[in-house]
């Protein structure tokens, strides 16, 4: 393979590379705003420009300096090329280029939301000047409502054009453009059309300083202050790679995280806010139970001890959510099993709307609004013996026809999704409800116990394409609230013949700056004695080891990439 030796590191690389894709592949810094893999190359920042040596053929390939400085950015490698981006010539455009930059920038570093993730502040630091030159008064730009989700502080863009090549390229919708020459020059939007298409917030994100902001995370909180947690899509079937970013127990905000097989670089605006009904006000905070006619909110050993003895002796149907992930749906059918060895299996309703709309860029919006039908589908198959598991419509045929007795039901979806019909059916039967958000079947069923969203658990969800992709918890469960895998564990333990522990209850778990694995101010339920706590790690090597169906949860699974360690500024030297 051809080499190229970038700042005296060799590297080799495919015909067709660029110089700055080599470099970013083999971890070589090379300064860059305007360069993004997604997008086409302008090369209009400057700031990658680096020295270029290269084997002149007219001079028997002997190694020659090319006069002026290349944008490494653009400029294709080429075999035995020598690049120098620390030479002299190469530093002093460096601290060109920022000063330029930096004439007419605000200095509002404090109170900029971007301040302490913002490419202008590094490299200012980096490969800027320590003092300006700059004496006259500066430009002074507008500031802009661009659409429902995106901010403009004009005074802060750099022109890098990442934005108005995305709305162009991505996108495919065009809803911005640059106007003016020189120091008036700025980004805006045509007249009349708003930058409102279903991907508009990922121009945030490709901003590499504080000039495109997000309205809903604007002076919330300082993102110095915020964790991070990979995860996946739990509100569509295209399984986006995501993180949660989280401070003391609460989501702000949700970034995509690149993977060229499932979203790229990017997520869609419904992924990114979807989020909210996490922390709504009237999640399910306790168990409730029907006492003579009246709903009534009651302790969890209670509400777990009437479930097993209600559903016991019926002829059970399990509806497990495609909301959920695979390992909730194992320990939910094993659960069923075991309250009735002939219990039939069926998955939730499945929403969609719409159709599925594919943007130039190559980026899918799903019309299947549910992340795990697949994954769930997958587990109920290998559990139900070669016996039909049902779609919804079956499943409320049974409960109607009245072949089903009693029904033990789980939603967790992030909207109502409880139909009339539905309602209805369940009436007819014992019903023992577990779900996150209030909705007509709260109201009907025997029993309900509280579950949590996919942000409050780990897991592993099978996307539209049967990729398998893991996910962790990023925030602790809402106090008074269960994962259902761990309410599946509780009332098989119940079952089993356990009796609830003297010390049941709500125990606070406080970890004031969370490690990889923690979450802050976990609120945990202590189980019966007889069971154990829920992991999903060990529920996959458990069904694995009892399905060969099921092996793929062993060697197929996609876990998240770990970043590594980041090193630190400043040298540091022993004394």
């Amino acid at each position: 393979m051809p080499t190229i030796t970038i700042d005296g590191k060799t590297c080799e690389f495919e015909q067709g590379q660029t110089i700055l894709q080599i470099a970013n592949a083999n971890g070589v810094k090379i300064p860059q705003y305007c360069y993004h893999d997604g997008l086409s190359i302008v090369a209009s920042c400057r700031i990658c420009l680096a020295e270029v040596h290269a084997p002149n053929p007219r001079n028997d390939n002997k190694l020659e300096a090319i006069p002026k400085l290349l944008p490494t950015c653009q400029t294709p490698a080429g075999n035995d090329q020598i690049v120098y981006t620390t030479s002299p010539k190469s530093i002093a455009n460096q601290k060109a280029v920022m000063e330029y930059l930096l004439i007419n920038h605000p200095l509002d570093c404090p109170v900029c939301d971007q301040a302490g993730e913002c490419d202008l502040q590094d490299y200012s630091y980096e490969y800027g000047r320590g003092v300006s030159r700059f004496e006259e008064t500066k430009v002074k730009q507008p500031k802009k409502n661009l659409g429902p989700h995106v901010y403009l502080y004009a005074d802060r863009c750099i022109m890098c054009s990442r934005c108005v090549r995305f709305t162009r390229e991505v996108s495919g919708t065009g809803e911005l453009t640059i106007e003016g020459r020189g120091n008036q020059e700025q980004i805006d939007i045509f007249p009349g059309v708003p930058l409102d298409n279903e991907l508009s917030a990922n121009v945030i994100d490709l901003c590499p300083v504080g000039a495109l902001l997000d309205k809903d995370f604007l002076f919330t909180q300082r993102v110095w202050f915020l964790k991070s947690t990979p995860s996946i899509d739990g509100i569509t079937a295209q399984g986006d790679n995501i993180t949660i970013e989280h401070n003391e127990g609460k989501i702000y905000r949700i970034k995509p995280r690149d993977n060229m097989e499932v979203n790229k670089w990017w997520i869609s605006d419904e992924i990114r806010y979807g989020w909210k009904f996490v922390h709504r006000e009237d999640r399910l905070t306790s168990p409730e139970m029907m006492i003579h006619g009246v709903r009534t909110r009651v302790e969890f050993p209670r509400a777990m001890t009437a479930a097993v003895e209600g559903l016991t002796g019926t002829s059970l149907l399990a509806v497990v959510s495609p909301m959920l992930p695979c390992e909730e749906a194992y320990a939910l059918a094993k659960l069923a099993k075991r309250l009735d060895a002939d219990a039939t299996f069926a998955i939730g309703p499945v929403p969609f709307e719409g159709q599925d709309k594919e943007f130039p860029g190559g980026y899918t919006i799903r019309a299947e609004k549910a992340p795990n039908a697949r994954g769930v589908r997958r587990v109920l198959e290998a559990m139900s013996g070669g016996r039909e598991v049902l779609d919804a419509d079956g499943a409320l045929d049974a409960i109607k026809s009245g072949q089903r007795t009693g029904v033990l039901l789980t939603g967790n979806y992030t909207s109502e999704w409880v139909t009339p019909e539905w309602a209805d059916a369940c009436d007819k039967a014992f019903t023992v409800l577990i779900d996150t958000l209030p909705n007509r079947l709260t109201k009907l069923a025997n029993v309900v116990l509280p579950g949590v969203s996919f942000a409050e658990k780990a897991g592993v969800f099978e996307n539209v394409n049967n990729k398998l992709q893991a996910f962790e918890a990023a925030v602790p469960p809402t106090q008074g609230a269960m994962c259902e895998g761990q309410i599946a564990y509780d009332l098989f333990a119940i079952a089993e013949g356990a009796e609830p522990g003297e010390t049941y209850g709500a125990r606070e778990v406080l970890i004031v700056d969370e490690g990889p694995g923690q979450v802050p101010g976990s609120t945990t339920v202590v189980a019966p004695r007889a069971t154990m706590r829920y992991n999903a790690a060990n529920a996959r090597r458990e069904m694995a080891a009892e399905f060969s169906s099921l092996s793929a949860f062993e060697t197929e699974v996609s876990y998240p990439s770990t970043k590594a360690q980041q090193e630190p500024d400043m040298e540091m030297v022993e004394l």
